[in-house]
């Protein structure tokens, strides 16, 4: 969610901030908003996928500040888009604007784009270092404004909506919060973080005692992710609003600051609707008043006691219960185990496959990974073999379809996927995701492998924490369009065993002498200057595919309740920069292959995963 114009508004105007010292305090996180701030880091590298072991030492470091604090960090996700669906407008115009981003970075233009693991590799990290977390149902505003009233503690977001909540204990956005340059404090209270935080208060003094409860009326009116400002349109060009700003003349934040003004003469929500109203054709009103309650009540208390699922576990959700989802789906959604695309799925029969920095001439790099999603989309959905077998160039009468929507040339488009059927062992006409619980894992894990084309006895050789990511590899060779090239891959290997060498460096009892002594000769490597810079387009989609394909692995693995272990992206399993610079030498310079031959257990490494690949 989020009110167009309104946190560029109150920034210009700082009156509406007090100072405030974070310290000694729990602390409501908004963790959409957090994971994409440390992700648009000034540093990071946004052409070539991402770096997931940098990101995860700035998440890591994060917490570090407020732990040093004595900050008490509650973070709560977004979940997907809800049973209706209100935000698809929305969604769809910024898959839209990431699109044109991703287009501008593949042709050597500024911009920002989140990697397509960003989420995943931040659940993954706030797991390890035992931050409480939660992932809602949908949209977590409204359950995060609630968990913060419950304990009298701030909000931490970049979402201006918080603007509009009355929140007890303020909202902070992350904008105004100097986790990097926390201070020690004076006397015995310790280190603090210097933050800015927003008042209610003085933001509705400023526009002559304006009642808080007309908040939610302003941001509706103004418009925001759920509301298309045209249907008020009528009231806009005929009303005087203060300041003599009427139809839209002047700029945004002039009709803003008129609104505000014009409310501040109503007592209550419903005198101010009805004053509304009587601007608009008779035959609009009943929509257009049913349209504002409706849409007010998205800053009503919600309903989902979050206190109560962190002190148990247990996430209790009207809409999820309406929608008919399996508690354990549920709950394994509110632990991080299952991905918002899972519900999305399951729900909505829809979902929204994030762009990334391709070649836009060719297919979507999301297309090799579709039998992998219709395998997903059949245990979801319930479809046996019984049934004609879909195909991704097939449709057959009968087999449950799901919309997908994703990049097309430089558009975004719909097309309609049917979901693969399955062996009858994993279908249930009633339950079918219930059906999931009972089975063994060895079931289980030979539906995620023939899904691959891999066989168990293929993996056994494979460290397991690794098994998963050889297994999509070997799909991607299989599956990719154009072929996987040979440096490709041996870049790839390359990039994984580096980050199998990091991980064993940090860990005295694992590093051996001659591994330190090869991870410092990396490093020095790291550090020489690139001779060729050059962005290979191609390189990069091929390279896209293989995060796509491994996203969707990782999704059905854990769907199927993790038959494989699941690899940590965090200790740096994908380095977009690394892939790419191993590739740019390899073709140059072969001699970069045995890169990591003073550590014979590194070097043993990389040639069980190239002589495994290979065969």
């Amino acid at each position: 969610m989020g009110v167009p114009g309104l946190t560029g508004f109150v920034e210009e105007r700082g009156v509406f901030f007090t100072e405030l010292r974070v310290r000694d305090t729990k602390l409501v996180i908004d963790g959409s908003s957090l994971y994409h701030r440390l992700c648009f880091a000034p540093a990071a590298d946004f052409r070539r996928g991402g770096d997931y072991g940098a990101f995860a030492a700035a998440v890591s470091d994060f917490f570090g500040v407020l732990r040093s604090c004595r900050v008490a960090p509650f973070v709560v996700l977004d979940g997907g888009r809800g049973a209706e669906d209100r935000k698809l407008a929305t969604l769809r115009g910024r898959a839209a604007e990431q699109l044109r981003a991703a287009h501008g970075l593949s042709r050597g233009a500024g911009g920002c784009l989140a990697p397509l693991l960003a989420r995943e590799a931040f659940v993954q990290a706030l797991g390890r270092l035992g931050v409480p977390f939660v992932q809602c149902f949908a949209e977590a505003d409204r359950e995060i404004a609630a968990l913060a009233n419950s304990w009298g503690c701030p909000v931490l977001s970049l979402d201006s909506d918080f603007c509009v909540f009355d929140l007890a204990g303020g909202y902070c956005p992350l904008s105004h919060f100097q986790w990097e340059s926390a201070r020690a404090g004076d006397g015995p209270q310790g280190c603090y973080v210097p933050a800015r935080c927003f008042s209610v208060e003085r933001f509705c003094r400023h526009f002559g005692r304006l009642n808080k409860s007309l908040l939610p009326l302003f941001a509706v009116m103004n418009g925001n992710d759920y509301v298309d400002l045209a249907a008020l349109e009528a009231f806009f060009s005929k009303v005087r609003l203060p300041r003599g700003c009427a139809a839209g003349k002047g700029g945004k934040h002039l009709r803003l600051q008129g609104l505000l003004n014009w409310l501040s003469q109503f007592a209550e929500p419903t005198e101010a609707v009805e004053n509304v109203l009587g601007y608009l054709k008779k035959h609009q009103r009943e929509e257009i008043r049913e349209l504002l309650c409706t849409s007010m009540e998205d800053y009503a208390p919600s309903d989902v006691n979050l206190e109560e699922f962190f002190q148990n576990g247990r996430y209790e959700c009207e809409a999820a219960r309406k929608a008919d989802v399996p508690q354990w789906v549920l709950d394994a959604l509110a632990k991080g185990k299952l991905a918002p695309f899972i519900t999305n799925a399951l729900i909505l029969r829809s979902t929204i496959l994030r762009v990334q920095v391709e070649n836009m001439q060719r297919p979507s790099a999301h297309s090799a990974s579709l039998p992998i999603r219709q395998v997903i989309y059949g245990l979801l959905l319930g479809v046996s073999q019984n049934t004609e077998a879909a195909s991704p160039s097939k449709q057959t009468p009968g087999l449950p379809v799901v919309c997908e929507f994703d990049r097309c040339q430089k558009t975004i488009k719909k097309t309609f996927v049917q979901a693969a059927s399955l062996p009858t062992d994993f279908c249930d006409d009633r339950f079918p995701l219930d059906k999931l619980m009972e089975m063994s894992t060895s079931c289980r894990q030979m539906l995620l492998l023939e899904t691959l084309g891999v066989k168990m006895s293929f993996l056994e050789s494979i460290p397991s924490h690794l098994q998963l990511p050889v297994a999509v590899t070997c799909y991607w060779i299989r599956c990719s369009e154009p072929k996987v090239k040979l440096h490709q891959l041996k870049a790839l290997l390359l990039m994984i065993v580096s980050g199998e060498l990091h991980r064993i460096n940090d860990d005295p009892v694992l590093r051996a002498e001659d591994d330190s002594i090869a991870y410092n000769e990396f490093l020095k490597w790291k550090e020489k200057k690139l001779q060729n810079h050059d962005f290979d387009l191609d390189a990069a989609h091929s390279f896209c595919q293989w995060q796509c394909c491994l996203q969707m692995g990782l999704y059905l693995n854990q769907l199927l309740c993790t038959p494989l272990s699941e690899p940590d992206l965090s200790s740096r399993l994908y380095t977009g920069t690394l892939v790419h610079r191993l590739y740019q030498e390899l073709k140059s310079t072969p001699s970069v292959e045995n890169l990591f031959i003073l550590s014979p257990k590194m070097t043993q490494l990389y040639l069980l995963l190239l002589n495994t690949l290979e065969s």
